[in-house]
């Protein structure tokens, strides 16, 4: 994943992206979704930036990622909660939670539909009961610009990263190409990263919400233009494991 950048993710996604506004947006709908909510698993939870800002928010916030990288940087960040180095797709967690958030299009990152409803089966098998799910997917088909070349560059603490993303589509796989320049005292160096997500229709993703067994609204808007998943077990719990 980011085994090439994640030092650097933060310095990079700061400049556009609002955690803070996020995370607000985030406290009100499960508040108004599930009034009680208190505990949340951030799952593909990143640098925990995220589940820093919500705890911020009074909210106790676990969190899980694939990145050993980003584990441990969350768990600096957030030292009040709890990461766990896992796979979304197939893990078990000794908690139940109110609320389990996959957010920034992290949902992607499986591929395939197969994999997006084992891994929602895993989000329903961890929720307290009356729990919800909150889920941002990434674009559907057809609808990515893959001429289009985005520029960001961060700098910190005598570190300066430049980053150059390109996308390829190839049927219903989107591959983000992202090329650094990294500069710091020591001089400056380059790396490359190639991320594959694919594109499933919103008609897919509610389809495969309610085979994992659970209830479903879709938000077109969501956070920025990705849209959002709300949902809710539709029928009882099963046990952990």
């Amino acid at each position: 994943m980011y085994t090439e950048s994640a030092e650097f993710y933060d310095l990079v996604y700061s400049t556009f992206k609002d955690y803070p506004g996020e995370a607000a947006r985030i406290a009100a709908l499960l508040r108004k979704l599930q009034p009680r909510c208190r505990t949340i698993l951030d799952v593909a939870s990143g640098t925990g930036e995220h589940a820093r800002q919500l705890a911020r928010l009074g909210f106790v916030v676990d969190g899980l990622d694939l990145d050993p990288a980003f584990v441990r940087i969350a768990s600096q960040k957030h030292p009040a909660g709890r990461f766990f180095e896992a796979n979304m797709s197939d893990f078990r967690l000794p908690h139940r939670y109110d609320a389990v958030l996959c957010l920034f299009s992290s949902i992607a990152y499986l591929k395939t539909l197969d994999l997006v409803t084992r891994t929602l089966i895993r989000f329903r098998e961890h929720l307290e009961p009356g729990g919800v799910i909150v889920v941002e997917p990434w674009y559907p088909p057809d609808t990515l610009d893959a001429t289009r070349v985005a520029r960001h560059a961060g700098e910190a603490n005598g570190i300066r990263v430049s980053r150059v993303s390109r996308i390829e589509v190839e049927g219903r796989l989107s591959r983000f190409i992202f090329d650094y320049e990294i500069t710091d005292r020591t001089g400056t160096r380059r790396a490359h990263e190639v991320h594959e997500l694919g594109l499933f229709t919103t008609a897919e993703l509610m389809q495969a919400f309610r085979t994992a067994g659970l209830d479903v609204t879709h938000d077109p808007q969501g956070l920025s233009d990705r849209g959002l998943f709300a949902a809710t077990v539709a029928g009882p719990a099963g046990p952990l494991g």
